[in-house]
């Protein structure tokens, strides 16, 4: 089956210092893949690398058969979290997905309103994101991810600072949206969450990444 994902000799340096080594991932449409790590494994790196957020030194990153940084700058269907999701913290969950989703008008208040009941949130709460839990950001982050019915999923951490309860809505969803033939990358030191969830686990370390 031809590779949805597919991270060809990739090598990423800042400066003198080489975050990712030949790194080499292919990934089928509609399976999750996961990667354990510590920090500083370049498990973050690698993700933005596949985003677009971060140029490769060497190698090439294909996404839907279109290469990264040189056909597109960005995947065209893709949900994100990578690090701390960021918020306007003086405005409602609500309002912020909202101006998030007027970036690409793609959705309507309807999609922003079931995406946040979805990962457990009250659309209608007035409350500021200054006044979240942390448990309640990441909620609003997968929320954010999801709204829009992307293709394709990369999550960093996507479980920090949930509860028990709280990870086990967001298994539950990242597994009803793999069913859905969504392609999903996850990445977390939690070996248990990837376990659980993903086909396929690799191992990050050094900048070198490793088949488990």
């Amino acid at each position: 089956m031809k590779s949805y994902i597919e991270v060809d000799h990739v090598s990423k340096k800042f400066g003198k210092d080489t975050a990712l080594y030949d790194v080499c991932l292919d990934m089928e449409q509609g399976k999750a893949y996961g990667i354990c790590g510590n920090n500083g494994s370049g498990k973050t790196v690698l993700m933005k690398c596949i985003c677009g957020f971060l140029p490769v030194t060497e190698g090439k990153v294909f996404v839907a058969g279109k290469q990264i940084g040189a056909e597109i700058d960005f995947p065209e269907s893709i949900g994100v979290i990578i690090e701390t999701p960021g918020f306007l913290t003086n405005l409602s969950g609500r309002k912020n997905l909202e101006i998030l989703a007027g970036l690409r008008g793609k959705i309507s208040k309807t999609e922003i309103c079931a995406a946040m009941e979805r990962a457990g949130l009250n659309p209608n709460l007035k409350k500021a994101v200054s006044k979240y839990s942390l448990g309640m950001r990441q909620r609003l982050g997968i929320a954010q991810a999801i709204m829009e019915n992307p293709d394709l999923l990369v999550l960093d951490e996507p479980f920090n600072g949930l509860d028990k309860h709280g990870v086990s809505d967001i298994r539950k969803i990242l597994s009803g949206l793999k069913e859905q033939g969504k392609t999903i990358l996850l990445a977390s030191h939690n070996s248990e969450d990837i376990r659980i969830l993903c086909d396929r686990v690799y191992e990050m370390d050094g900048g070198r990444l490793l088949a488990v």
